[in-house]
């Protein structure tokens, strides 16, 4: 992999260039060594005795990015590559038991006959169950912002308060790849 590392208000020094680049090399072992990989992005800054991280990995089949800060630059270093580690992890997992649920359904379909199937989907659809609630704050952005977090979050909508309207949109990722916004009337 290779590493596009620059300093805000910080001299990037041989040392802690070779120190994010042992660490985020890390993330290697989780992708295929034959998958081309544009170049990590790395910032490090420093303002006011807080030294910021803030990497974005643009890996082929996901974009991870996170930030971390702290009064140490090298903790922070630390930090961020232990929150990209959780997302890839969370992203292979996810893919993973998507995976496996598909290849589970298509054997009940070849094992059960159609009704039996057509008749448990009856059942689960009549069945609506709020597992978990969140609640956030919209940061106000435009379409183009909120689609990038999307992208970075890996989601495949993302909800956010559109700068220009003062509103509440949702830009969503198409089956198609493209994308769609959905705003109120």
């Amino acid at each position: 992999m290779k590493y596009n590392i620059r300093g805000n208000n910080i001299d990037v020094t041989e040392a802690l260039r070779d120190y994010v680049v042992k660490k985020l090399s890390r993330l290697e072992k989780y992708f295929e060594a034959t998958s081309p990989v544009t170049p990590a992005h790395v910032s490090l800054s420093v303002f006011r005795d807080e030294h910021k991280v803030e990497v974005t990995v643009p890996f082929p089949e996901l974009l991870i990015r996170a930030e971390e800060a702290t009064g140490d630059m090298y903790a922070s270093i630390d930090r961020v590559v232990e929150k990209l580690e959780r997302q890839i992890r969370k992203y292979k997992t996810k893919v993973n038991r998507k995976f496996r649920q598909d290849g589970t359904i298509r054997n009940m379909e070849n094992g059960k006959s159609r009704d039996l199937l057509e008749e448990e989907q009856t059942e689960d659809e009549s069945e609506f169950e709020v597992v978990r609630t969140k609640r956030f704050d919209f940061k106000p952005m435009d379409m183009d912002e909120a689609i990038l977090q999307m992208d970075l979050l890996g989601h495949n909508f993302y909800v956010f308060s559109n700068a220009a309207t003062d509103q509440v949109n949702v830009v969503y990722k198409r089956k198609d790849g493209r994308y769609g916004l959905i705003e109120p009337e």
